[in-house]
């Protein structure tokens, strides 16, 4: 197939492909998958060889959010019977980041809802992050929580922040049909505010929200543009309670091909299977591993994902290996340009501590996307915010 020789040489020279090409990927049909996944997985190898980092989710603060992204479950407004707690206490963070270190993750990632910090929750988080830093040594420390100003991300990046993640989601021509109480500007700017700081930027998207094959062309191409070392791939979680949850329109093929695309459009960026892999990809979550090199380790912030154990046995039954702590994630090229500009010393340096023509969808896909399997979407009732042991 010319076009998957195309952009594998495109890959293996981090060459960016063109919009058409991309959209080709998305227009493959299910005999040609097992060639695009074995075309896109040369390049991940080329890369990352068959390493598969780890890491591991803290929900710092559940729900109680002000913003209307129509699909998060901590909404305003949700009705979704997710838990619902304040912040968490430093010691209490600690000891759920070190259950997910204990199961293999290399970084941490501290997340909390809202619509951006406050002074007062900047310098609780740096705490926090001092604490875990100072218990674990080597680990990684990625914070998530909401639109950022130079100012705070300056005094995360002192406080020993590796990274700092915010998604831009969905293209920017339909970012208002899913949220309104801020913008797509504001995404782009804190991602700014991050690299700017020295921190490693991590932003991804979700898929699965009714986008066309254009708006996940669009997306992409725009985090190609801005750069980050890390994307993360979401699939959307449809929770009862909130806007989005009669929105089951993925099969395992067509997230398999969307986890393609982004890594020919991203060949050397470290590309994260993140939230609803066990909902949409299920049993073909191994092929997964041959596309993407990260994913979360057991739970996710308000639901509940794959035993962490299933995680670690997935990976080696796959022929992969877990990503270890001495171990730098990006290429050399990425990692040298991140810690020249001051940043993470875990890649590799720095001044820290160890981030065709458009088609319309085909027609099976949409129609055989809607088996609507509720069953696998489960509310987190233990871990962080809970007197149960975490899953990892």
């Amino acid at each position: 197939m010319d076009l998957l020789k195309t952009l594998v040489d495109k890959g293996l020279r981090r060459e960016l492909p063109t919009r058409d090409e991309a959209l080709a990927v998305l227009a493959t049909s299910d005999d040609e998958l097992l060639d695009v996944v074995a075309a896109a997985g040369r390049v991940r190898r080329q890369w990352f060889g068959r390493r598969v980092k780890l890491n591991y989710l803290v929900n710092l603060k559940s729900g109680l959010c002000p913003e209307d992204c129509s699909y998060c479950s901590q909404r305003l407004g949700s009705k979704a019977e997710i838990l619902k707690y304040t912040w968490l206490g430093k010691d209490e963070a600690v000891a759920a980041a070190g259950a997910g270190l204990a199961g293999g993750a290399k970084r941490v990632c501290l997340v909390a809802s809202g619509r951006g910090p406050t002074d007062r929750d900047v310098d609780r988080v740096s705490q926090t992050i001092e604490a875990i830093k100072e218990a674990n040594e080597g680990v990684e420390v990625c914070a998530c929580l909401g639109l950022l100003s130079g100012d705070q991300a300056e005094r995360l990046r002192t406080a020993g922040a590796d990274a700092y993640n915010h998604n831009l989601n969905t293209s920017e021509a339909t970012y208002g049909d899913i949220t309104t109480t801020h913008t797509y500007a504001d995404r782009v700017s804190t991602v700014q505010q991050a690299q700017a700081a020295g921190l490693s930027a991590c932003s991804g998207l979700i898929a699965g929200m009714g986008e066309s094959d254009e708006d996940l062309v669009d997306v992409v191409f725009s985090l190609r543009e801005l750069d980050p070392d890390s994307v993360p791939v979401n699939f959307l979680i449809p929770f009862e309670g909130t806007p989005l949850a009669k929105e089951w329109n993925l099969t395992p093929q067509r997230a398999l091909r969307i986890l393609a695309m982004v890594r020919f459009v991203c060949p050397d960026v470290e590309v994260r299977l993140a939230g609803g892999r066990e909902v949409h990809l299920r049993s073909m979550q191994p092929l997964a591993l041959h596309l993407v090199n990260s994913i979360f380790l057991g739970d996710y912030l308000t639901s509940e994902g794959q035993a962490g154990k299933a995680d670690l046995e997935m990976i080696a039954d796959a022929g992969f290996e877990v990503e270890g702590s001495g171990t730098t994630t990006l290429p050399e090229h990425r990692a040298g340009a991140l810690a020249a500009a001051g940043g993470c010393g875990s890649h590799g340096g720095g001044s820290c501590a160890p981030c065709g023509d458009a088609a319309e969808p085909a027609a099976e896909e949409t129609s055989g996307a809607a088996d609507v399997r509720t069953d696998l979407v489960n509310v987190r009732r233990r871990g962080a915010g809970t007197d149960l042991a975490p899953n990892a």
